[in-house]
């Protein structure tokens, strides 16, 4: 339906994209769920990541979601990546409520009193995270649901402004969020809200994924140059999905950051070290070289950090070391 012009959301209301995927989720078991994401992290970590926020939100009703989190848990204790587990339950509206006149008000309160309280006391979940756009969850509902999350304990995040300027950036500076993913179109007053934030001390990550916008056909990406210059911190990610960006690898991620966002190799290494790290309020234990850290390193078969995003979808990994243990590659 892309290839043909189809837009994001006119697949989804066609009930292909999230929807699909749902789908696929509620009718999956846990072994499997576990056996596929196993395949993933697998590539991931020969790309070099070490630690990975994953994400819920494909499963849209209670038992569907705390399955996702269930597995996130389980293979964070298997490792070798760290994973960080994200509640993302207000993703879309699920399908058995979208014949309803009152949908998208009666799924955000199906959030917020039925899947809201299991998965606190399941107790994996570290984040919160809602799909703030037009045509999913507007900045009020948006709002309803992370403030419900923050009185549970979860930090906040919120998939903001990846279409259209939806007052998703704003509220991440108004509700203090640790990150906001996507940010491909913001507008001015929310950049503005975002640079005020990180002035006061109360900096909002702008987690840019470029390969999404990419892989949507998009001609335009997330202003990386205008957010360094506000003086917002940036995070690359790979936003790996099955719907808008089917990839595992964050050098690739990198080069699309330094030919689209206008980012230096350098600059686009620290948005997938120490930036990403503060994108999971992990800055003061991963993301870079020091004393007191864990000892999480990537090495690389290149002579410099240029060539890292210069072999454009290369494999240029020659070890990878977690906490301290080798467990990837060449010693």
């Amino acid at each position: 339906m892309r290839s043909r012009g189809a837009g994001y959301l006119e697949i989804l209301a066609a009930g292909g994209g999230i929807l699909s995927t749902v789908a696929a989720t509620r009718a999956a078991a846990v072994s499997e769920l576990a056996a596929a994401a196993r395949l993933r992290l697998a590539e991931l970590l020969v790309n070099g990541t070490t630690t990975a926020e994953a994400k819920s939100g494909y499963g849209l009703d209670t038992a569907a979601e705390l399955r996702q989190l269930d597995v996130i848990g389980r293979l964070d204790a298997e490792g070798p990546i760290q994973l960080v587990p994200t509640f993302l339950g207000a993703h879309a509206v699920a399908p058995e409520f979208r014949g309803r006149p009152d949908a998208t008000a009666a799924y955000v309160a199906a959030v917020i009193d039925e899947q809201l309280p299991a998965v606190a006391r399941q107790g994996i979940a570290r984040f919160c995270d809602v799909f703030c756009e037009s045509g999913v969850f507007d900045p009020e509902q948006t709002s309803r649901v992370l403030r419900a999350a923050r009185g549970y304990g979860l930090a906040m995040r919120v998939h903001a402004d990846e279409l259209l300027p939806s007052g998703g950036a704003e509220l991440a500076a108004e509700l203090g969020c640790v990150s906001a993913d996507h940010l491909a179109a913001p507008s001015d007053e929310g950049v503005a809200a975002l640079s005020r934030a990180a002035a006061d001390g109360r900096a909002v990550v702008a987690t840019l994924l470029p390969a999404t916008s990419w892989f949507l056909g998009k001609h335009h990406f997330a202003q990386a140059r205008r957010f360094i210059d506000a003086g917002i911190p940036v995070a690359l990610a790979t936003d790996l999905n099955p719907g808008t960006s089917p990839t595992t690898s964050l050098p690739l991620v990198m080069s699309i950051a330094c030919l689209e966002m206008g980012l230096s190799p350098a600059e686009a290494l620290a948005a997938v070290t120490i930036n990403a790290a503060h994108s999971l309020g992990l800055g003061a234990e991963i993301g870079s070289i020091e004393p007191g850290k864990q000892a999480d390193l990537v090495i690389w078969s290149v002579p410099s950090i240029d060539q890292i995003p210069y072999w454009l979808g290369g494999r240029r990994v020659r070890s990878v070391v977690k906490r301290g243990r080798q467990v990837f590659g060449a010693d």
